[in-house]
Parts: C-alpha cells; structure tokens; sequence
C-alpha cells in the first residue's frame, strides 16, 4: 500500500505552531515511508478565511523545512485543493446521503436550537439535536422547501449501542452513540461542514493515515459512520496528544504565544522549532534533544509518541534555540542571520527616518530604535503610570486594542490607526490619552516616533505579543474579569 498522509489547516489566523507540530508527523510518516504528503486548504468558514492567512500558512510551513507533494501552490493529480472550490464535489455527495436515506434535512431555525441546548442544559442532559425535522414526511419538506426556508443537511446515527474504533497509539476504543450528534455535513450557505469535507477529500486523495490531534477523537464515529454510508474504507486513524499550557490546559493564545510568526519574527531557528515541535510528541532512542529533520526521519517509528499531554514550555524552547545557535552556526553565519533579520536595507528603510529625526549624534540611534531590534521588551510596571488613566483603565485600552489588532486581515497603518481611533472614540478617551499605553507596551516609552507606524513595523505577532506581555506586567486579567471585559468589548460594536 502506498501510504498518503494529509494536513489541511483554515487560513482563519495566524498560522499555529499546533498546526506545524501535526504537520510535522503527517509529513515524517510519509517520507519515512516513502509515501506522499498533501497540503489542503480548508477554507469553507467564508466569513473568516483569508487569502493572506493562506499564504502565511504555505510560507510559514515552508519556514520550517516541510514541503508537501500536492498542494495548492504545487497543484496535484487530486485538485483543487482549497475546499471553497470543491463544492460541487461536496453536493454531489451530500445529495447521494440523502438519496440513500442516511442524511435528511433540518429546517430548525436557531433560535429554535438555542432554545432546545439551553433546555438540555438546565435539564443536564447532553446536549444535541432532538431529531426533529426527522419526522417531516417528503410532502411536508416539498412545503418548506417551496417556501424558501433555509435547511441544513444533517446525518443519521444509530441511537443505541457503541462505536469501536481503531487506533495507531490507543488501540480499540469504543463510544456510545448516545454521546455522537446529529452532525451538520451542509450549511445553509451550501458549503460543508469539516465532516464530510475532510471524509470525501481524504477518500478522494487516496489518504491512507490521518493523523491529528486528539480533540478530533470523538468525532471518529461520525467520520466512521459516513465511510461506512458511502460504501469505502476508512484511513488508519492515528490521534496525537494536545499541546499544552504549563498549567496542564489545552494550549492558547492567552497564555502562550502560539503564532509561528511570532518565533520567526523573535529570532527563533525554523530547525530549533521543528526540532523542539517534535521532542513534544515524541523522542530519539538515544534520547538526544537536539536533532535535524534527516535524523529524525532515521530513527523514526510512530509507536514512539508519547500520549501524556505534552507541555509548550517556551524556556525549554529558548534553551533549545540556543543550542542550535551556539552549535551550529558559525560567527559569518550567525552575522548573516542578524543581517537578514534586522540590518538589511529594507527592514532599516521602514524607521530610519523616524530615528534620523529624533538623534542628536550617531551613537543615540541604539538607544532610540533598540525597541525595534528586539523581541519582548523588559518593562516595569512604574512606566505605565498614567496621572488620568487607572490601571484598570489602561489594562482595558491594552486588551480591547488586542483584540482588535488579533483580528485584522490587512495589517497596515491605515487600518490600525482606524480600529485605534474608533476604539478611543467609543470608550471616550482622548486619542492621546488612549494611545499613552500602547506607546510604553510598543516601544517602552511614551516619547517615540507614530505609535502605529511602529505596530505596523513591527508586524502583528511581535506587536500583540508586546500588548499580552504589557498587560501580564500589569497584573494580568482574571477569567471573570475578562469575561465581563468580553461582553462591554463586543457591546461597542465595533466593525
């Protein structure tokens, strides 16, 4: 058997290092065993999904020294390989479901299931669909249908006994179809869901390993079930361990820089973080650390990943990194990487200027751009005093920027001074007072040049990182703070 392994990430952000740590095993699966590695772009989600976030996903891969064999960049005997232009496809098979009687049609509104979750809810049942428009007879659906009401395409289940499912590390595992959902395969939109997208891709690809983390677990029955429905053999499945906070919980952005961006714009080596992404699941016989792609595809057996939760400790990650620099580069190598990062013409271009301006002699250049030739900046809590502002004031200014700048699709200055603006306006702070903090959290001082050129400049990993530090120097935002912070975030309205 030709083996064919897969990894189809939604450009719907920042590329994730949880994103690179599959891919990572997807592709070492593959080339260990001379197989073929696929890059799908799962981009149903249109309100969210980018062409930007697409190519940042392609390039940061390509970062870390993993290519794929089929893509959409490399096209494939299998293309398109962006779900939005397989729709045809999609329908296809969702009307062959219904056609079969495995899947039906639900016209419950959401209102009507926002009620019915709320209800399980008080009721402590789980929660799920009733099965509702199950009962409609043909005649009845023929009604709704010519009365324009939208519909999703659900999928059928069977109501009692349990699922048995086969795993590469956990082996048989079984689930009561009591605790699997009445799964959307269809949207109203006439896009699928990631079920049945994923199911028909894979099968249509030729997949023969799925290998993905684990939260995907209980969604096996349901792909199982529609293997079964369409009459095909489902991959091997293979589910990874989650990454994880220190805490122990699933790893975020809240607690934890999870951007690939962000540790290629810190300074981090794309092999310290591949190499690092793979001590995390799994480990060399000789129990050496520090080892490259090649090595690993060596040594490599997937028996050997560790299903305990694994920790994303950025300190282990920097110790690493600094092996990789004091080991493997030279003093011209390590001088190329400081001139590629930072001393190259083009990089310099975009705030030479603005030093060039505010220096009296050469040598104050250091000390006024320092902020743009470093990471994270070693900031006091004193610097962010404020003779109107309270700190909870500037805690909020900090966090509602953050969410605003978190969700920018087209980063420039123009549009990070408009979201900027529109925030001090509907909080009702002068633009100048509101602006205080993200100066000090940006460049480490309030006297700078344009605070949002420098957030331009900068890029938006480095610069929400700075706003996260700036406000866990401050003290941090409790869950139920943030919580009530959320809901007058979203009460503004903003666009």
């Amino acid at each position: 058997m030709s083996i064919c392994t897969r990894i189809a990430p939604s450009p719907t952000g920042d590329p994730h290092v949880g994103t690179a740590y599959i891919a990572l095993f997807n592709w070492m699966f593959a080339r260990q065993q001379g197989g073929k590695f696929i890059l799908r772009i799962e981009d149903t989600d249109q309100l969210r999904s980018t062409k930007q976030a697409e190519i940042e996903i392609i390039n940061s891969l390509k970062w870390l020294g993993l290519d794929w064999d089929e893509g959409p960049d490399v096209g494939g005997e299998h293309g398109p390989y962006r779900q939005s232009e397989r729709k045809q496809i999609y329908q296809q098979h969702a009307d062959l479901l219904l056609k079969n009687n495995h899947a039906f049609k639900c016209f419950c509104t959401p209102e009507r299931l926002d009620t019915l979750r709320q209800q399980q809810k008080e009721n402590k049942e789980n929660t799920g669909y009733d099965g509702c428009c199950l009962k409609l007879t043909e005649q009845q659906i023929a009604e709704k249908q010519n009365q324009g009401l939208p519909f999703v395409v659900r999928m059928k289940k069977p109501e009692t006994g349990e699922c048995q499912i086969t795993d590469m590390l956990r082996g048989e595992i079984a689930i009561s179809w009591h605790n699997v959902d009445m799964q959307i395969l269809m949207k109203t939109d006439g896009l699928p869901t990631y079920h049945l997208a994923n199911v028909v891709d894979d099968h249509l690809m030729g997949v023969t390993h799925i290998i993905r983390g684990e939260e995907w677990l209980n969604s096996a029955p349901k792909h199982k079930l529609l293997y079964e429905y369409f009459g095909w053999e489902m991959p091997e499945l293979c589910h990874m361990p989650l990454l994880r906070n220190p805490d122990k919980s699933k790893l975020s952005k809240r607690k934890n820089p999870t951007s690939i961006n962000y540790y290629r714009d810190m300074g981090f080596l794309p092999e310290a973080l591949i190499n690092y992404l793979a001590n995390l699941g799994w480990s060399m016989p000789n129990e050496e650390e520090k080892f490259t792609l090649e090595q690993m595809q060596q040594c490599f057996d997937i028996s050997r990943i560790s299903l305990g939760g694994p920790i994303f400790d950025k300190e282990k990650l920097e110790w690493l990194n600094a092996r990789w620099i004091r080991e493997n580069l030279t003093n011209e190598q390590f001088f190329a990487q400081l001139t590629a990062k930072y001393f190259n013409k083009e990089y310099l271009d975009k705030f030479l200027d603005f030093a060039k301006q505010r220096v009296n002699k050469i040598s104050d250049f250091g000390h006024i751009a320092n902020f743009m030739l470093v990471g994270d900046l070693k900031l006091q809590p004193e610097a962010f005093t404020h003779k109107k502002l309270t700190t909870e004031q500037i805690k909020t200014i900090l966090q509602f920027s953050l969410w605003q700048l978190e969700t920018m699709s087209v980063w420039n200055r123009e549009n990070i001074l408009a979201v900027i603006k529109a925030l001090a306006t509907k909080l009702e702070i002068k633009l100048g007072e509101f602006n205080f903090p993200l100066f000090v959290a940006i460049a480490g001082t309030s006297d700078s040049w344009s605070v949002m050129d420098s957030i331009e400049i900068l890029g938006k990993a480095l610069a929400c990182s700075r706003l996260k530090n700036a406000i866990t120097l401050l003290g941090g935002i409790s869950k139920k703070s943030l919580k009530q912070m959320q809901k007058q975030y979203e009460a503004l309205d903003l666009v």
